[in-house]
């Protein structure tokens, strides 16, 4: 007995091409959308309030327990070499090159894009939505567009915490824990992190997690059914597709930059 028809193959298909059409057209609003959204600076500096600010303890906290665990595993690695003095080094290039751009996005999926799929999940369901275009208010410049670029810039200002933040969580368990000299954490530090090839490579990481995963929460509550069922299930769609598109975004990044 056949499960599946091959019409029902090309519908879901055409299904399929559709939503990416849609989507690929929503975000050239978007990013059309750059000029008139930083007019109204208020809106956008809102939004980096709400999502940067009541981000920044989950953040703050996670990169200093991530700095702990790097500074215990590296030193007992490195140890086995006799370069256990190199260890501010490994914590420096581990979170701004890899860490700090991903843990950050995928905390930033969990706290900041959940609340914006619900956000604007609920207005659609409230009919908020409809009710300002029939007062020929576009919703997308004036909802989504500031929540997106507010977005864009908080999640490096974010990463840049998380690594700060870690960067001293390694500190205070290699030097004040461990006992590992601190002028050769330092010096190996400053002398092996390249600010153009390791910070800059690590920022435009966070920028482009910045734009996948606030377009990713933006469309999804967008889109969502206006039902409470509708917006939960957008919410948990967002964490999902976030946090996919970031790590699939992570190896195609990094395999570019040290290509290069």
């Amino acid at each position: 007995m056949t499960w599946w028809r091959p019409s029902d193959v090309g519908y879901a298909s055409r299904r399929k091409l559709a939503d990416a059409g849609h989507a690929a057209r929503l975000l050239a609003r978007l990013l059309s959308q750059v000029g008139p959204s930083f007019a109204r600076g208020r809106l956008v500096l809102d939004q980096v309030h709400f999502l940067g600010n009541y981000s920044l303890a989950i953040v703050g906290v996670s990169g200093l327990f991530v700095g702990f665990v790097l500074a215990l595993q590296g030193y007992y690695t490195l140890q086995r070499y006799g370069s256990a003095e190199a260890l501010g080094l490994l914590v420096a290039l581990s979170l701004v090159r890899e860490l700090g751009p991903v843990v950050t996005a995928l905390l930033f999926a969990g706290r900041a894009g959940t609340s914006l799929t619900a956000e604007i999940g609920l207005m659609k369901a409230g009919e908020q939505l409809s009710a300002m275009e029939m007062m020929a208010v576009d919703p997308v410049q004036r909802i989504l567009a500031p929540r997106f670029w507010g977005g864009v810039i908080a999640l490096p200002l974010l990463t840049g915490v998380f690594s700060a933040v870690g960067i001293i969580g390694g500190w205070i368990v290699g030097v004040l824990l461990i006992g590992v000299d601190p002028g050769s954490f330092w010096s190996q530090m400053q002398g092996g992190v390249d600010v153009f090839k390791d910070v800059g490579n690590g920022f435009i990481k966070s920028l482009v997690f910045g734009v996948a995963v606030t377009f990713i929460a933006v469309l999804q509550g967008y889109e969502a059914k206006p039902t409470p069922e509708g917006v939960a299930r957008a919410t948990t769609r967002t964490v999902v597709m976030a946090s996919l598109a970031v790590l699939a975004l992570d190896f195609m990044l990094t395999a570019l930059m040290f290509s290069i």
